[in-house]
């Protein structure tokens, strides 16, 4: 039997890791939780090593870009990032891309998209 898939899941809202983490956890993966930038970064230099992250952008301590480029200089270099926010804008989505986003989920979500979303980026 193959390993279970693990996510780690940043954001700084207590009901949308909730929801992510029942979500995911139907879906079969495990979830690690944080709940900003820094508890993430504080996550993978404990030696987390998710399959797939997952992030919101406006968070305090440590937004969601400045998360994925220190995860991505650091402790993340080729896992997927996905960012999950209530933002649209294409300017901010070009910024995440460049910081090493891999894909874009705009809040509120469909669960099922949010799975699917998953297994895209992590097989």
């Amino acid at each position: 039997m193959s390993r279970k898939k693990t996510i780690l899941a940043v954001d700084d809202s207590l009901t949308i890791r909730e929801l992510i983490n029942f979500v995911l956890t139907n879906a079969g993966f495990t979830v690690e939780l944080a709940e900003d930038g820094l508890d993430g970064l504080g996550r993978l230099e404990k030696g987390a090593q998710p399959d797939v992250i997952i992030t919101d952008v406006n968070m305090p301590r440590l937004d969601g870009l400045g998360f994925i480029e220190k995860a991505r200089e650091t402790y993340a270099r080729s896992t997927p990032i996905l960012v999950l926010t209530t933002e649209s804008e294409p300017a901010l989505k070009a910024r995440a891309r460049a910081a090493g986003a891999t894909g874009w989920i705009v809040k509120p979500f469909n669960p099922t998209q949010l799975v699917e979303a998953v297994h895209r980026v992590a097989p």
